[in-house]
C-alpha cells in the first residue's frame, strides 16, 4: 500500500495535510496518535470510503480513489475490517457473523461454508462457541469472533481501527497475538489504528505518528521507543506533562483566587 502526499479537507477544515506513507506486503504497520489526528480518516481512505483531496491512495498497485463502483466492491472484498467494539451482526449468531461474508461474497455450498466458518472460529479460540449470540459473547470474546469474520475471506489486507479498546489484560494479549499469528500465517497485510502503546509495540514491524494531520515521525519499535521527539517521548511513555498540557490553557490559578478573594 502507497500513500502519496495525501490531503484531505471536510468541508474547509484541513484533516490530513501532505501524509506520506509505505506499507510492505506481510507487514504490520501502526498508525499511532491523539485522537481527532486523521488516523480513522485514513483508514477511510484506505478503503475508499473516502477519497482525497489531492493526492494518491494505491492499494496493490491500483488507486483507490479512481476506482468505478464494481471495482471497488471487489477490491473490498480483497479486505478485511476490524471495526472497534467489533460491530457483530446482532441477531446472528458466531457463527452467522463468519458465514455472512462468504454467502455474500461467494458462490460455495453450504457445506464447504459451514467447513470455512469454523475453521476461522477455531483459528480465534472460539469453534466451541459458534452457536452463541453477541449477547452472550464477553467483550474479548465477541472482538475474536470480529476477527474471525475479518479474515472470514482471506483477505490481502486487514484494518484494525482500535482493536484493542475496552479490553482486559488477557483478552488484550489474546487479541495482539492473533493480529500478528494470522497476519502471517494468511500472507497478508495489516494496519493498527490504536493508542494501546506497548502491547502495539510489541507485534508491529513500523510504526507512523500522526499529529494534527500529519506524519510526525516514523521508525520500527525500538526507533519509536528511543525517539527524543518531545510530543512522541509523552505519547509512547504515557507522561502527565509535555508538549500536551495537564492544564487546560486559561488564566493562572494565582489570579483566579485574587479575584475571588476580592469579590468576597
Amino acid at each position: 500500500m502507497e500513500i502519496k502526499d495525501v490531503h484531505f479537507t471536510y468541508d474547509v477544515r484541513p484533516v490530513l495535510k501532505g501524509i506520506n506513507m509505505t506499507v510492505p506486503r506481510g507487514a504490520v504497520v501502526s498508525i499511532m496518535g491523539l485522537s481527532g489526528c486523521g488516523k480513522t480518516t485514513m483508514l477511510r481512505l484506505i478503503g475508499g470510503t473516502l477519497k482525497p483531496t489531492t493526492g494518491e491512495v494505491r492499494v496493490a498497485g491500483r488507486p483507490m480513489g479512481g476506482l468505478g463502483q464494481d471495482e471497488l466492491y471487489e477490491m473490498r472484498r480483497k479486505m478485511g475490517m476490524l471495526y472497534q467494539f467489533g460491530a457483530l451482526f446482532t441477531d446472528m449468531s458466531a457463527f452467522d457473523n463468519v458465514a455472512f461474508q462468504m454467502r455474500e461474497h461467494t458462490d460455495l455450498p453450504e457445506s464447504m461454508i459451514q467447513d470455512l466458518a469454523l475453521m476461522k472460529l477455531n483459528a480465534v479460540g472460539l469453534r466451541g462457541a459458534h452457536h452463541m449470540m453477541p449477547s452472550e459473547l464477553s467483550g474479548g470474546m465477541a472482538r475474536r469472533v470480529a476477527l474471525a469474520r475479518a479474515i472470514a475471506l482471506d483477505p490481502m489486507l486487514i484494518l484494525y481501527d482500535e482493536p484493542f479498546t475496552g479490553l482486559d489484560p488477557i483478552s488484550l494479549g489474546v487479541i495482539s497475538n492473533l493480529i500478528r499469528r494470522l497476519n502471517d500465517a494468511l500472507g497478508a497485510t495489516s494496519i493498527v489504528v490504536t493508542h494501546d502503546v506497548q502491547e502495539t509495540l510489541k507485534i508491529v514491524d513500523y510504526v507512523y505518528f500522526m499529529s494534527q494531520g500529519v506524519v510526525v515521525t516514523h521508525g520500527t519499535p525500538d526507533d519509536i521507543r528511543r525517539s527524543e521527539a518531545p510530543f512522541v517521548h509523552q505519547f509512547v511513555w504515557g507522561e502527565m506533562d509535555g508538549p500536551i498540557p495537564f492544564h487546560y490553557p486559561g488564566s493562572s490559578y494565582a489570579s483566579d483566587l485574587v479575584l475571588e478573594a476580592g469579590r468576597a
